[in-house]
């Protein structure tokens, strides 16, 4: 499982708007930025930086689960959801 952390950047004078994604990896964090894609709201734009991290680093998950942070959003990817794999409480 990986988390990926996404956050929003907002434009300058010489770039506009753009979707910063990152995540630990190995002895360095991994990052890649978007420009903000307009024809989206802002949780698809993280979404989309979020997996292109994930194609960036050739990692397999097939699902992703996303929520707000206080600096932006964090996602969790991983494999599907399993009962049997659910901690006994």
């Amino acid at each position: 499982m990986k988390a990926i952390e996404t956050k929003y950047l907002g434009c300058t004078n010489s770039r506009g708007s753009r979707i910063k994604a990152i995540a630990e990896g190995g002895d360095r964090p991994h990052s890649v930025t978007l420009s903000y894609d307009h024809e989206l709201n802002g949780d698809e734009n993280h979404e989309a930086a979020a997996w292109a991290l994930v194609i960036k680093m050739g990692w397999t998950w097939e699902t992703m689960f996303g929520g707000g942070t206080r600096d932006g959003m964090a996602w969790i990817c991983g494999s599907e959801y399993s009962e049997s794999k659910r901690p006994k409480v």
